[in-house]
C-alpha cells in the first residue's frame, strides 16, 4: 500500500479503523507498542520545542514508542572557497580538518542537549548524526530507521525566504516516508 493511502486509512486517533470502529483496545496496543518516533533537532530553539512538545504529546502516551533523536550536519568535504581570478578551490586539509572537528563538536553538544531533555522527562531514548544536507539525509535517516512518526520545528520562515532558501520542514512533509508532524513554534507572549 503506497503511504499516502496508508495515511488515508489511519483514524484521527492514530489508530487504524478496525472492527467496532475506531480500532478499539487491541488495535491501539499493536499499534503504539512498537511505534518508532523520530524526532530531527539542530541548534535551534525551534527544533527543541518539538521535541519537548513530541516527549509531552505523542511518546508520553505511547508507553511502548521508541525516540530516536536524528541531527543531520552538512559533510565538510563540500565546503570551498572563492579564489580570485582561480574560481573555487577546496579549502586544505588542515582546514578541513578543522571544520570536521568544530562539527563534530556542534553535533555531540546538540544531540546531548537533547538526550537531556529526554532524560529530564524520564523517556529514553537514542541518537544518531547523519551527514549531507539536511533534507536529504534526515529523508533517507527516517526511512532506514522505518520510523513511524517524524517530528521536527519550524522556523516559521515567510514565503520569500522559504522560496529562496528552502525549508527542510516542508521538503520533508513531502518526501519523508511516514507521516511528518510539524511543531511550529511558541507564540510570543505580550
Amino acid at each position: 500500500m503506497e503511504p499516502e493511502r496508508q495515511a488515508a486509512t489511519v483514524a484521527p486517533s492514530g489508530v487504524p479503523p478496525g472492527p467496532g470502529g475506531a480500532g478499539g483496545a487491541e488495535a491501539s496496543r499493536v499499534t503504539t507498542a512498537g511505534m518508532k518516533v523520530v524526532a530531527a533537532v539542530d541548534a535551534s530553539e525551534e527544533s527543541l520545542h518539538a521535541l519537548t512538545w513530541a516527549l509531552d504529546h505523542v511518546v508520553r502516551l505511547h508507553p511502548g514508542a521508541s525516540l530516536v533523536v536524528v541531527h543531520a550536519q552538512h559533510r565538510a568535504d563540500h565546503f570551498v572557497y572563492p579564489v580570485a581570478a582561480h574560481g573555487l578551490t577546496y579549502a586544505p586539509t588542515t582546514a578541513m580538518d578543522s571544520m570536521k572537528k568544530a562539527q563534530e563538536e556542534n553535533s555531540r553538544k546538540v544531540v546531548a542537549r537533547a538526550l537531556d531533555m529526554c532524560v529530564q522527562r524520564q523517556v529514553r531514548a537514542t541518537a544518531a548524526v547523519v551527514e549531507g544536507d539536511p533534507k536529504e539525509a534526515i529523508c533517507q535517516a527516517v526511512e532506514d530507521m522505518r520510523a513511524d512518526l517524524l517530528v521536527l520545528g519550524s522556523r516559521g520562515l515567510g514565503m520569500v525566504k522559504r522560496a529562496l532558501l528552502g525549508s527542510v520542514s516542508d521538503y520533508l512533509s513531502h518526501h519523508a516516508c511516514c507521516p511528518v508532524l510539524i511543531v511550529k513554534p511558541p507564540k510570543a507572549h505580550k
